[in-house]
């Protein structure tokens, strides 16, 4: 009898043990690697199926040819907080804003217009004092956007920017940010410009400015393209209604490299930048204000 009172004592003892480890296997605390072990990152946004509609238009938009006007429109379906974009497929509003304050500018008076992308854009930033100093007394329009192509300059002109005014002389420089087309392709674009430059503004010398120098090196690829483009325009110089002229030298080190103090990001002028290009303008400039 005492041993089989021992035998079950020892079997509800063994028992209250193993209850014991659990209950205190439950309550004990979460390791320190499971607590900081990282969430799962929620899964990224994915964008609807475009329409047959909407790809046609946005194939339209990465084809667009230098030499035909084409609006800049924005293509990504998605912001950045993974919400639709609801101008996918449409002008871009910057763009947009832009041309329209243009569109505005012509009620007043435009003596020399200059007409690019966001190296022209930049007289009203770094260029600022410059312009001030060089360029408010002629009645000097900026029409510069920053990031425009050749195509979107012609989008410009045929929606109305040069429409109903009379600039004594318009500079243009565009072409750099079409360094992903070819240079045939780009020459094109800009001749494109000019000849629509003529065409509405016919009492207007134009001042072609050659695409300048990107790239920090002299051995730079892009460099090579802008020099192969520059050449052909050159040829457009007919000293009655264009007048070509190409800014390179003054910006360049005697090894061809482009120091942090004349262009920053070995693209958009300084100050000092904007000054030298004023500087070496300003002979032609005045000649063609005569």
């Amino acid at each position: 009898m005492t041993n089989l009172f021992n035998r079950v004592t020892h079997k509800l003892n063994f028992s209250i043990v193993v209850l014991a480890a659990l209950m205190l296997a439950a309550t004990a605390p979460v390791s320190r690697a499971q607590t900081n072990a990282p969430a799962a990152k929620p899964a990224a946004p994915v964008a609807p199926p475009l329409s047959p509609e909407q790809k046609a238009f946005v194939e339209a938009a990465h084809n667009a040819p230098p030499d035909a006007p084409f609006p800049k429109v924005d293509l990504q379906q998605l912001n950045k907080d993974g919400s639709p974009n609801t101008n996918f497929c449409k002008v871009n509003g910057g763009f947009r804003a832009q041309h329209e304050a243009f569109l505005k500018r012509k009620a007043e008076p435009i003596g020399v217009l200059f007409i690019g992308d966001s190296i022209t854009a930049g007289w009203n930033g770094g260029g600022r004092a410059v312009w001030t100093n060089q360029y408010a007394k002629l009645d000097a329009a900026n029409f510069g956007i920053s990031g425009d192509k050749t195509e979107h300059v012609l989008w410009r002109i045929a929606n109305g920017e040069l429409d109903g005014i009379a600039p004594k002389v318009v500079i243009l420089m565009i072409g750099t940010n079409n360094n992903g087309d070819t240079a045939p392709h780009i020459t094109a674009g800009v001749t494109a410009i000019v000849k629509q430059i003529h065409e509405k503004l016919p009492q207007s010398k134009l001042l072609l400015l050659g695409i300048f120098p990107r790239g920090a090196l002299a051995t730079d690829p892009k460099r090579a393209k802008m020099a192969a483009v520059n050449a052909e325009l050159a040829k457009l110089n007919d000293g009655k209604k264009t007048f070509y002229l190409e800014i390179w030298k003054p910006f360049l080190a005697e090894d061809g490299s482009i120091s942090k103090e004349i262009m920053g990001d070995a693209l958009h002028p300084s100050t000092k930048g904007y000054q030298i290009w004023a500087e070496a303008m300003q002979p032609t400039l005045d000649a063609l204000l005569k």
